[in-house]
């Protein structure tokens, strides 16, 4: 159960949970792809985790042909991934299911669902012949317990969650895990667009109240939970919330 010399890709790496859980990958001896459409933040990114050990790669994970490019960059600089984590995600802003256009639903769609789809095709096959493998969906409590405002994402996310299970099914033979991650809301980049509104104190109040523990996912915490799928090996087809009691 360790992490000392694996080779890890994280998707939409560049902040937010993406950054977290590429760091304590990296802290715990992995080597780290940090694929993000932003190159220049996941530079910054990987410059902090220390030449040699991380490497930034542009990629809009929507196109096969760029992730097909950004892991022949990665096979060059490391060798086959061991871990995968599906993290880079986009979302409408919380507003009536009417509403969101046909591209807005289009690009939720592709960036949370068809992204999984492409490296899956990619990066399975390159698995299956180095003897398996970890895949790390990033899904969401709004694909367990949906709420308004937020349906065309919720039903993206419970693809998410759903896909990892079937994936998890079908890959087993070929020692391939695969599991789900499910944060709560949190301080991220799309707090707002998940809001609705500006972000107060006073919007984020009213959110915190429905958490049991009382406080928003932060990025270490799905980190944490990353890296514990990531190593334990008799897990797979996991949908772990981490949520502080959401979706009791």
């Amino acid at each position: 159960m360790s992490l000392q010399d694996k080779i890890a890709i994280v998707t939409g790496a560049a902040g937010g949970f993406g950054a977290a859980i590429a760091r304590h990958f990296a802290d715990g001896g992995a080597k780290v792809a940090l694929l993000d459409l932003n190159e220049e933040k996941a530079s910054e990114v990987a410059a902090r985790l220390g030449r040699g050990r991380a490497i930034a790669v542009r990629v809009d994970v929507s196109s096969r042909a760029e992730i097909d490019a950004a892991l022949a960059k990665v096979s060059e600089a490391f060798g086959v991934p061991d871990i995968v984590v599906n993290n880079a995600g986009y979302t409408h802003r919380n507003q009536s299911l009417l509403d969101v256009d046909e591209a807005t639903f289009d690009r939720v769609f592709n960036v949370n669902v068809k992204s999984i789809f492409h490296m899956s095709q990619a990066v399975v096959p390159a698995m299956r012949e180095n003897g398996g493998g970890v895949i790390i969906n990033v899904g969401s409590v709004a694909g367990i317990r949906p709420r308004p405002g937020l349906t065309w994402y919720n039903g993206s996310k419970g693809a998410v969650n759903i896909l990892s299970k079937s994936l998890a099914v079908e890959l087993a033979p070929w020692k391939i895990r695969v599991n789900a991650i499910c944060p709560v809301i949190g301080a991220t980049g799309m707090l707002e667009s998940f809001l609705g509104v500006p972000d107060t104190t006073e919007a984020r109040k009213k959110f915190v109240d429905t958490i049991p523990l009382g406080r928003l996912c932060e990025a270490d915490d799905v980190a944490q939970a990353a890296c514990y799928l990531a190593t334990a090996n008799f897990l797979t087809g996991i949908e772990l919330p981490v949520d502080g009691g959401r979706t009791i």
